[in-house]
């Protein structure tokens, strides 16, 4: 079964599809009405539409195949596959401001979108592992296009709307972790997503605000790196900084300096194109500058075994830039804006976060506690070592796909 759909921008009509409900695949593009407000990087020729990248954009909306339990909550949904649940919210996401609507409806985004109208609970509740509490299912909610693999899900309180995540595994360590980098953000004057802590059924989950609002929307770096195509003999940092300077996206090396930092004091190990990126006003669309950090949970040896946690991060894995976090911190154009002083016992601020964790044990703080001490020493060295110029492509990120996995 086939049905047209046309592809919104707030109230802005911006192409006309039609979309095979089996596979929900963008199977032909109709008609392009207003290109400029295509999402940012789909490719355009002749007034014509690439459809695989179009499409790659609307599947890469749905939950990832590889979200925690997502195979027994869509058997409960009695939903065939993730990217099935797209059509049922409309597309809607609490990260930017497009949306479908079938071919002759009256509806308006006023109507629909999530920022300003209610929503359903229940496919946040089946994702947590709690079934929907309700004899009626109601699948119009923003967890449909929610990113990433942890377990997760939207939920407005006090009307405001916030993101609750977990962790994974026996250390749980993600939520923690987010609420460190929140703090050690705080402290070096980092623009970032404020985290806080919150536990369900014992389980800790990290909880933050949307920072998107209903004028403005976030571009991953991926899509804005698909504006340009990158030369072989270009970095992949470069490459960004370029597509970048070519939009007229402001003060991007300095927020990528101070990105870069964080990551390697945290040992960041996923920070891929998809965990970083842009914010433009959805309705001029005028640039308005780096999103604040966000989603750096996946950090400070969280998978690791206790025994083998040490500062060395030569193991570790690192992106979006380069493979290695020794490497990537020399893409840093100046240190001058830390304050020493302000990183001086941070390992402690981590053992208050996580004393009365049920599962970071005193073990496990003690000897990431003792790896964090080093790293600032590591950091300090390396902002001792003049900076170079010169363009080392040896260690350069190859394989930062947006949908292994899909995105977060």
């Amino acid at each position: 079964m086939q049905m047209n759909y046309e592809l919104m921008h707030k109230d802005i009509p911006v192409a006309g599809f039609t979309l095979d409900h089996e596979t929900s695949s963008i199977i032909k593009v109709n008609e392009l009405y207003n290109p400029l407000h295509l999402p940012v990087g789909i490719p355009v020729s002749k007034h014509q539409v690439n459809r695989a990248s179009l499409n790659d954009w609307w599947k890469g909306r749905a939950i990832p195949a590889s979200r925690q339990g997502i195979r027994a909550a869509l058997e409960e949904m009695q939903i065939a596959a993730p990217q099935n649940l797209l059509e049922k919210c409309l597309g809607l996401s609490l990260s930017d401001q497009y949306w479908i609507r079938p071919e002759g409806s009256n509806l308006r985004w006023s109507d629909v979108n999530f920022f300003e109208n209610s929503f359903s609970d229940d496919v946040g509740n089946i994702l947590f592992g709690k079934g929907s509490g309700s004899g009626s299912l109601s699948l119009m909610s923003p967890d449909n296009t929610s990113d990433g693999w942890l377990k997760k899900k939207w939920a407005i309180l006090d009307g405001r709307r916030c993101l609750l995540k977990g962790g994974s595994g026996v250390t749980q360590q993600e939520p923690y972790n987010e609420v460190f980098a929140s703090t050690l953000m705080n402290r070096l004057g980092i623009n970032h997503v404020e985290y806080r802590m919150t536990v369900q059924d014992d389980y800790p989950f990290s909880v933050c605000e949307d920072f998107i609002t209903p004028d403005t929307e976030l571009v991953s770096a991926w899509y804005v790196m698909q504006t340009q195509k990158k030369e072989n003999h270009v970095s992949v940092y470069q490459h960004c900084l370029n597509c970048c300077d070519t939009l007229g996206i402001p003060n991007v090396r300095e927020a990528l300096d101070r990105m870069i930092v964080i990551d390697y004091l945290l040992v960041n190990e996923d920070r891929h194109q998809n965990n970083f990126g842009f914010i433009r006003n959805a309705d001029t669309l005028e640039w308005i500058g780096t999103a604040p950090v966000y989603d750096s949970g996946t950090s400070l040896w969280f998978d690791t075994p206790t025994p083998l946690i040490h500062a060395s991060a030569a193991r570790m894995k690192c992106k979006p830039f380069k493979t290695s976090h020794e490497e990537q911190i020399k893409l840093v154009n100046s240190f001058e804006w830390i304050d020493w002083h302000a990183l001086d016992g941070i390992e402690e601020e981590f053992m208050a976060i996580t004393n009365e964790s049920l599962f970071v044990d005193e073990a496990r703080r003690n000897a990431i506690a003792k790896a964090l001490k080093k790293r600032v020493e590591m950091l300090k060295e390396c902002a001792r070592i003049p900076l170079t110029s010169g363009v080392d492509m040896s260690h350069e990120v190859h394989s930062d796909i947006a949908f292994s996995g899909k995105q977060e």
